[in-house]
């Protein structure tokens, strides 16, 4: 697939009457501080009819006056804190073509392809980039990037579902909610736990350094596999997975799949025995923080669960208990977490120089895995004017053991789960993602 750079251009918002000033700016969060220092790239296919560039250039610009924060740039305030700069300076605008059709062009594999779908993530001060692909037949990609520190998933998929909204000429609906001075800590505040080597570490490993020997596996070739979950399948994951739970409430499709996967990955991985491995799992704060905060809160406001085991009792016992680890351990983030981690994010970070461990540079997770979920977001809900989506799925990122889960385009309730591994392991994964233990 050869794609064809035909223009970039950077679009600012419209403003409807006169526009706001451009020298305010928006403190970034304790939330948006812990978070991924990067771009992260998705891509939607459309079939035809769909509606002209120029219809989505002047959606982009009426979403990008509600949603300002996208079209500004990082500064520093007077202290020397990162803010976002309201200066209306744009976003990235690319338009592009092929000379194929998107059928010719199917599967869109996760592979290296994808990258000529979207603009590249690196040195780029635009803190959202589009691209637009045309094929001949008609069909568009749309390769959207947005920086993490600016929002997490709830948050960006909101942004694309208004710019959806304003492209069929409708009110933007509901509105974002900006407020990032909300998660004040408290007076005093109370370290009821400790986050020193959960969200932050000693800066002295800095973001040169990986958490783990990723030398070991540098001549390992990393791909990125695709397996699809049928409704049914996951139901029979679900019922396994709580079967030993008693009277107690089943575990949640969620609980179960990642239970599974978990041991899954593992397994393919032929692992020491006696090695400790982990999964870590995004928790939205929004459901979690009394008062609760609305979905409609732009920011990021995401904190991570650790589940942890040897992986000899991993592989050695049953289901439901690596799904228990699982449910545990997201339980326990719960508005008495999110607290402490305001009040320790707001008084002992600068105090105690630390810096967030998700700063670390990583292209090997193994032993570890890594969860990053948009089931729960509406990522499909993105209409130009021609109905949703055929395609959506994250762009290519070879991870090894970063785990994305969607919901599948079929809308049936079964789940498409991306899962980057090293070459070697993907046989004997393949054997075994279907298997029920």
């Amino acid at each position: 697939m050869k794609v064809r750079e035909e223009s970039s251009r950077i679009i600012k918002p419209s403003y409807e009457g006169y526009p706001p000033p451009t020298t305010n700016h928006i403190p970034l969060s304790v939330f948006d501080k812990v978070t991924f220092d990067t771009h992260i790239a998705v891509i939607y296919a459309y079939r035809p009819p769909t509606p002209p560039n120029i219809t989505l250039e002047l959606g982009l610009q009426k979403a990008l006056s509600v949603y300002r924060e996208w079209a500004g740039r990082f500064g520093k305030d007077d202290n020397g804190e990162p803010v976002i700069l309201l200066n209306d300076e744009g976003v990235r605008f690319v338009e592009a073509s092929v000379d194929s059709t998107l059928n010719q062009a199917m599967p869109l594999k996760p592979s290296e392809s994808l990258l000529s779908l979207h603009p590249r993530l690196e040195g780029v001060v635009e803190l959202v980039q589009v691209q637009l692909t045309r094929f001949t037949c008609g069909s568009l990609a749309v390769g959207f990037t947005a920086h993490h520190l600016v929002a997490d998933g709830q948050s960006t998929s909101n942004f694309l579902v208004a710019w959806g909204q304003a492209c069929r000429g409708l009110e933007i609906s509901p509105l974002p909610y900006h407020d990032r001075t909300i998660f004040s800590p408290r007076d005093p505040p109370h370290f009821e736990f400790d986050h020193r080597g959960v969200e932050f570490m000693k800066k002295k490993l800095d973001k040169i350094y990986p958490l783990h020997d990723d030398f070991i596996y540098q001549d390992q070739e990393i791909v990125v596999h695709k397996v699809h979950f049928t409704l049914q399948f996951l139901s029979k994951l679900k019922a396994k997975a709580s079967s030993m739970n008693g009277s107690n409430k089943p575990y949640s499709t969620f609980e179960s799949l990642i239970a599974h996967m978990w041991r899954a990955t593992t397994k393919a991985r032929a692992l020491s025995p006696f090695e400790t491995t982990q999964v870590r799992i995004s928790v939205n704060g929004r459901t979690r923080l009394n008062p609760r905060v609305p979905n409609e809160y732009f920011g990021n406001l995401v904190l991570w669960a650790f589940a942890r085991t040897k992986v000899k009792d991993l592989l050695r016992e049953p289901l439901p208990y690596a799904a228990k680890l699982i449910h545990d351990a997201v339980e326990k983030v719960n508005n008495d977490y999110f607290k402490s981690f305001i009040d320790f994010a707001s008084y002992k970070v600068k105090e105690e120089d630390l810096s967030s461990t998700a700063d670390v540079i990583e292209s090997v997770l193994c032993p570890n895995l890594e969860v990053d979920s948009w089931l729960r977001f509406p990522f499909y809900d993105l209409d130009f004017g021609g109905g949703c989506p055929y395609i959506f799925m994250p762009a290519y990122s070879p991870i090894e053991g970063m785990l994305f889960l969607l919901p599948s385009f079929i809308g049936d309730g079964s789940i498409d789960a991306f899962i980057p591994l090293f070459r070697d392991h993907l046989a004997a994964f393949k054997q075994i993602c279907y298997s029920i233990e």
